[in-house]
C-alpha cells in the first residue's frame, strides 16, 4: 500500500556539488513538494523567508476548485486552507501569524481529504504537536477554514473538530523587588565586544516598555505600536493631556478590548520627557548612525534603532536571564550532547497580571480597575479578584465571630 503524500514542506538540504567540482545548490532550506524540490530562502538559512516562500507557494499551487455542493470526501484540506487565506485570513488582525499556523497543520495533514477527518485524526494532531495551547490553537483555525468552506456551500458538510483541553491559564505576577530587577538589569544592560561589556546600552528600550506596561496593563503589541502624536494605523499617547490611545482611530474593535487610559502622572512625566531628549549617540563624531538628530522617543513610544519595535520577545528573554529571574534545564542536542537551557515563566504578559494584581491588593474599586486595564468586570473578579482585601472579608469575620444569643421566651408554668 503506497505511503500517504505528505504534501509541500520545507526540508534542509546540504550543500551539494556535481562530479566537476560546480555548485548544484548552496545549503538551505528547499520546499518538497513530491520529488521537486524549490529553493525557498536563496541559501541563505533564513527560516522565516523560507516560511513566507512556502506560504506563497502553496496559494498558488492550490487555487481551489470553488464549485459549489462537492463531496468533502474528494476535496484536499488545502482547498479549505487555500480559500480561507485567501478571502478571511487578511482582516485578521496578525494575518501572517493566522498563515503560519496553517502551514503548520498544511505539513501535517499534507493531501488528505476533509472527509478524512475526524476525532482521531484530531487527536492524533494534538498529541504530535504536544497537546498545548499552540495544538489548539492550530485546529482552531482548520476548524474556522472548514466551517467558512462548507458557509460558502462549497462542501455539503464540515466535520466536527475535536480540540484538547484548554491549557490552565497563566496568571504570574511580579513582585515589587523583581519588576525592580527587571528595570535594573534593562538599564544596565551593555552589547560585549571581545569578550567585554562595551558602552553601548542595548535593552534600554525594553525599561522603556516595563514601565508602560507595568503602569497602565497594556498588551505587549498596543504598547510596541503606540506613537507619540496621532498616527495613521496606530495608537498613540496625547502627551498634553496624558491620555494613552490604545487602539488606532477605525480599528475594528476584537474581543481584546483597547479603551484609551489615563496614564499615572509618573509615567506621564517619562513619555514626556523621552519625546523631549536626545539619543546619546557614540558615533555621532563619525556621523554613522542613522539615530543621530532623533530623540529617545522620536516618533513612537518604543523604538531600537530609530524604528518601532515589531516584537519584544527576544530582547525581554535576555532582560529576564540577566536579571536572574529563571533557572536552567539541561537539554539533548541533535549532536547527542547535552545543552543548558535557560527556562523562565515571565513574559512580556506577565505585566498585564501584574498590573491588574497590584490594583487588587491596593483595594481598587473593581470598576475602575476594570476599566483601567481594559477588561470586563467580571474577568477582574474572576481572575484576580482574590488579590483585593475585602476579599471574603465579612465571611472571615463571620466565622470567628460568637453567635448571637437568640431571644427565646422562657417556659412558663
Amino acid at each position: 500500500m503506497p505511503r500517504t503524500a505528505k504534501g509541500a514542506r520545507l526540508v534542509w538540504r546540504a550543500e551539494s556539488r556535481r562530479a566537476d567540482g560546480s555548485l548544484r545548490n548552496g545549503a538551505g532550506w528547499f520546499i518538497r513538494d513530491g520529488a521537486t524540490f524549490i529553493s525557498a530562502c536563496g541559501s541563505t538559512g533564513d527560516r522565516g523567508r523560507a516560511e513566507k516562500r512556502l506560504a506563497q507557494h502553496i496559494v498558488e499551487k492550490y487555487r481551489p476548485a470553488r464549485e459549489c455542493g462537492r463531496d468533502p470526501a474528494a476535496v484536499p484540506i488545502a482547498d479549505a486552507v487555500s480559500v480561507y487565506l485567501t478571502d478571511v485570513a487578511p482582516s485578521h488582525a496578525k494575518p501572517k501569524e493566522t498563515a503560519e499556523r496553517l502551514i503548520v497543520v498544511l505539513r501535517w495533514f499534507g493531501d488528505t481529504k476533509i472527509g478524512d477527518i475526524n476525532g482521531k485524526v484530531c487527536r492524533d494532531y494534538a498529541k504530535v504537536h504536544g497537546n498545548g495551547a499552540a495544538a489548539r490553537r492550530q485546529l482552531e483555525d482548520l476548524r474556522a477554514a472548514l466551517n467558512n468552506y462548507h458557509r460558502e456551500g462549497y462542501i455539503t458538510s464540515a466535520p466536527a473538530i475535536v480540540l484538547p483541553a484548554k491549557p490552565v491559564p497563566r496568571c504570574r505576577s511580579l513582585t515589587r523587588d523583581e519588576a525592580a530587577a527587571l528595570l535594573r538589569a534593562a538599564w544596565r544592560m551593555r552589547q560585549s565586544w571581545k569578550g567585554k561589556p562595551s558602552d553601548r546600552c542595548t535593552a534600554r528600550h525594553v525599561a522603556r516598555f516595563m514601565l508602560v506596561a507595568l503602569y497602565t496593563g497594556t498588551r505587549s503589541a498596543a504598547i510596541c505600536g503606540a506613537a507619540i502624536r496621532p498616527t495613521e494605523g496606530a495608537g498613540y499617547v496625547d502627551l498634553e493631556y496624558g491620555i494613552f490611545y490604545r487602539c488606532a482611530a477605525r480599528r475594528r474593535e476584537t474581543k481584546k478590548r483597547q479603551p484609551p487610559v489615563r496614564l499615572p502622572e509618573r509615567l506621564l512625566a517619562h513619555v514626556r520627557r523621552w519625546a523631549a531628549t536626545p539619543l546619546e549617540i557614540k558615533t555621532k563624531g563619525r556621523g554613522k548612525s542613522a539615530s543621530i538628530g532623533r530623540m529617545i522617543a522620536h516618533d513612537y513610544v518604543v523604538e531600537w534603532n530609530g524604528k518601532p519595535v515589531r516584537s519584544i520577545k527576544k530582547a525581554f528573554h535576555s532582560v529576564v536571564k540577566a536579571a536572574g529571574l529563571g533557572w536552567y534545564d539541561y537539554v539533548a542536542a541533535p549532536d547527542g550532547s547535552m545543552r543548558r537551557v535557560f527556562r523562565t515563566d515571565i513574559t512580556p504578559h506577565v505585566f498585564r497580571h501584574t498590573a491588574a494584581t497590584w490594583l487588587m491588593q491596593q483595594g481598587t474599586d473593581r470598576w475602575a480597575a476594570a476599566g483601567f486595564l481594559g477588561m470586563t468586570v467580571e474577568m477582574l473578579i474572576e481572575t484576580y479578584g482574590h488579590h483585593h482585601p475585602d476579599f471574603q472579608a465579612e465571611a472571615t469575620r463571620a466565622i470567628v465571630s460568637k453567635s448571637r444569643p437568640r431571644n427565646v421566651p422562657k417556659k412558663t408554668v
